[in-house]
């Protein structure tokens, strides 16, 4: 009896052993979900400012779906600031010289990926997200007074097209990096000053985050 005991015993751990479930869970579940934190590296494309000068926090939750041997989808609701950072004085459209420029968006987000993922538990993907705009600032200082902007209003819906990977660090913690950007203009002519911007406007940033999967 104890011999058919331990018999059963390696044969089920070595089933387990070649069940991809347990590649990137502790037990076999189809749903499962975790927490993230951290920070986007943000600009706008077309404002006349180069470079990701823009911090903002990323957080929020997440939760996948195992659909296939390596393959799970993911859907996160986040709260993303987005925008962008005048990082030096520079000369505009009109000759002032802008002294200072910035960007401030802040977004629900729901980003929606197919992952692939290796024995190790890490993985990469991509996909889409949706964001909708839930508060929005832009201040310029051009020729030592500031511009006017309060008629130079965002679009409220944000879509955009996201890719990124996933770093198994310890039992349940990723290291995550993803980049982003805009498929549709976040604003376009009709909504910029042309003195200080080009005439549609994309969000562009890189974000770095931990999750934490339970």
């Amino acid at each position: 009896t104890a011999l058919i005991t331990i018999l059963c015993s390696c044969i089920t751990l070595q089933a387990a052993a070649h069940n991809p479930g347990e590649y990137y869970l502790e037990g076999p579940r189809t749903f499962y979900g975790g927490v993230l934190a951290g920070a986007n590296f943000s600009q706008v494309d077309g404002d006349s400012y180069a470079g990701y000068h823009k911090l903002g926090l990323n957080v929020g939750g997440i939760m996948y779906a195992h659909i296939a041997e390596h393959l799970a989808g993911s859907i996160e609701i986040l709260f993303s600031q987005k925008g962008s950072r005048g990082h030096r004085a520079q000369e505009s459209g009109n000759g002032s010289v802008i002294s200072k420029y910035r960007i401030d968006l802040n977004y629900a987000e729901i980003p929606l990926q197919i992952n692939y993922f290796d024995k190790r538990r890490s993985h990469f993907g991509g996909g889409l997200s949706y964001s909708q705009l839930v508060s929005s600032k832009e201040d310029i200082i051009a020729g030592g007074q500031p511009v006017n902007t309060d008629t130079l209003r965002f679009r409220k819906a944000d879509l955009n097209l996201i890719l990124g990977g996933n770093l198994h660090l310890i039992k349940g913690l990723f290291l995550n990096l993803r980049f982003q950007y805009s498929l549709i203009p976040i604003r376009t002519k009709e909504n910029i000053n042309l003195d200080y911007g080009r005439a549609e406007q994309y969000n562009n940033l890189f974000t770095l985050r931990l999750m934490y999967l339970f």
